[in-house]
């Protein structure tokens, strides 16, 4: 179902023939360090640079014979240089000094999207929250009304794990985007520290300060973990909407074109299928981040049960992902709000939302904490369980009677002074 609305950018960085190009690159640089130092003739660099190309086709020709990719890659490059300067490409390397070092750079490159993603979702977010600033809703707690809120709060709550998730996010950037050029087992036997020290630099890369025949695998369990913690992040919004939505809430709803059909034998419905799509592909994430904790044991300096792993799951978690936040971003764009309705639900309940403000009076006026509790209780049940309206049995009560007066009462059911303090709330964040 991916692949069907794979964001091309994103899509592009994990193809075959990107890869490949990308591991082409590390082989050129790395053949320019040998030159500089004078391991290998000039000339070779420059034929290897210049000449250097491959078909997809040939490799996996030769990959038959071979049953290694990597010396596939390199007879294909091969070809094109011609036997005179073959013979120094991937001089003194193995082949995760190159398949590792090119896989940092194109999650280096799949992070720079998602950040740019998200970057532009927080921005949604922040525009939609100003323009609901002051829109009051029930907040609400166990599923239960709590008390008044607005919509803007809500919206720059979310906004607020966003900015968290770009932080996460730039540190597991920061941790992945490194290479290794360090030989069969990171001793650098037949290789000049220069090289590995040369490509990353070229590539924007740090180098490891230590690696076995890969680079640990610690780094790419982080960019898994931090993937699974954003899409736990959208699938909270996702699964708040679709409860704003809801029949008996109706506060909020995904958008539904003209021409959209909820059923296919319901006309009436209008379903949030976009936030369900993505509450679910979140589950997908997480699956991915555990399978990236059992990536980092192998054996002694290497073995290869983390590659087929990681052909899976970097390319599946950071495609996914990456339609997930185009998925919430049009959606929270777009979304239908409505207030009347919000404002219909606040109500709801007679005003028993208002009910720590009247114990709040009440203590105010000396009242013992305990016992007022129990007063506004008493009448707080009578409504649940007989529908007894909140505000008259509240002032036809002799003990908050001798506390509060009716206009004081009434003067509690206002959901104002409540909200006071929501431009201090959006100032935090220069809303």
């Amino acid at each position: 179902m991916i692949n069907r609305y794979t964001r091309e950018e994103m899509g592009h960085i994990w193809s075959e023939r990107n890869e490949f190009d990308t591991m082409l690159l590390v082989e050129i640089l790395a053949s320019e360090a040998q030159a500089e130092l004078g391991i290998i003739p000039k000339e070779a660099a420059v034929a290897i640079r210049e000449k250097g190309n491959f078909e997809v086709e040939r490799i996996r020709e030769i990959e038959r014979e071979t049953n290694h990719d990597i010396i596939s890659f390199v007879t294909a490059v091969g070809e094109y240089v011609g036997p005179e300067f073959a013979k120094y490409i991937h001089l003194g390397l193995t082949s995760t000094d190159v398949k590792d070092t090119a896989l940092g750079y194109m999650m280096k490159q799949a992070c720079d999207l998602l950040l740019k993603g998200l970057r532009n979702f927080r921005d949604v977010l922040a525009r939609r929250a100003v323009e609901f600033k002051y829109t009051p809703m029930i907040g609400r707690t166990h599923g239960i009304h709590g008390e008044p809120i607005t919509f803007g709060v809500k919206l720059v709550n979310w906004m607020s794990e966003i900015d968290r998730d770009i932080a996460r996010l730039e540190q597991a950037r920061q941790s992945v985007a490194v290479g290794k050029l360090s030989g069969a087992v990171g001793t650098y036997s037949n290789i000049d520290p220069f090289v590995e020290q040369y490509v990353c630099e070229k590539l924007g890369l740090e180098p490891v300060k230590v690696a076995t025949q890969v680079v640990s695998r610690d780094r790419h369990a982080e960019l898994l973990s931090m993937i699974a913690v954003i899409g736990g992040t959208l699938d909270r919004i996702a699964l708040e909407i679709r409860h704003l939505q809801r029949t008996e809430v109706r506060e909020a709803e995904e958008y539904f074109s003209p021409k959209q059909k909820g059923s296919s034998a319901m006309p009436h419905k209008r379903n949030p299928i976009t936030c369900e799509r993505i509450c679910g592909l979140a589950r997908v994430l997480r699956g991915h981040a555990q399978a990236a904790f059992e990536d980092q044991a192998l054996w002694h300096e290497r073995d290869i049960s983390h590659s087929s792993v990681e052909r899976v799951i970097l390319p599946d978690a950071t495609i996914t992902l990456d339609y997930m936040i185009h998925l919430a971003t049009r959606t929270v764009d777009k979304l239908l709000v409505y207030p009347e309705n919000m404002m219909k639900n606040l109500n709801l309940t007679g005003g028993l939302v208002f009910s720590q403000t009247i114990l709040t009076h009440l203590v105010d006026k000396g009242a013992i904490r305990d016992e007022a509790y129990r007063w506004v209780q008493r009448h707080a049940m009578a409504r649940w369980l007989e529908g007894k309206d909140f505000a008259t049995g509240l002032k036809s009560d002799p003990e908050i009677a001798k506390y509060l007066s009716a206009e004081e009462i009434d003067a509690c059911f206002d959901p104002t002074p409540l909200l006071r303090h929501v431009d201090t709330i959006m100032a935090r964040f220069g809303l």
